[in-house]
């Protein structure tokens, strides 16, 4: 079974399985969401045409690093998820990766993919 702190009642089968279901729901809209932003991507590289004006130039390279830049958020939102599945398979699902002490059940319903306990993130932020 799963850690929890002190005080929190122990994951039922059901709510792993929400968690669980939430994560890989989410991972199969980012994929979608992935393929489609690199075909969008790809399309735009052969839309750039000589003629367009400083202007129109630099609104197309910003919105290209836009685009890139939601597609790199989407990839690593992607490769978090991933790993929560991951590690809800291992078994070191709601354990801190720095102190190794439970994260909290609350905090991983509200945030499925935390893989540091409230003190060590509150801590990392800090540096």
């Amino acid at each position: 079974m799963l850690p929890v702190r002190e005080g929190e009642d122990l994951w039922s089968e059901a709510e792993l399985a929400d968690v669980r279901a939430a994560l890989t729901g989410e991972i199969s809209e980012l994929r979608v969401h992935l393929d489609l932003s690199a075909s969008q991507i790809a399309a735009g590289d052969t839309n750039e045409g000589a003629g367009d004006d400083q202007a129109d130039a630099g609104a197309k390279t910003y919105e290209r690093e836009h685009e890139l830049s939601l597609s790199y958020n989407a990839r690593d939102l992607l490769d978090q998820n991933e790993r929560a599945v991951q590690r809800m398979d291992a078994g070191t699902y709601g354990v801190c990766e720095s102190c190794a002490r439970p994260i909290g059940k609350a905090r991983l319903q509200a945030f499925p993919r935390a893989t540091l306990c409230v003190t060590c993130k509150q801590r990392e932020e800090r540096r």
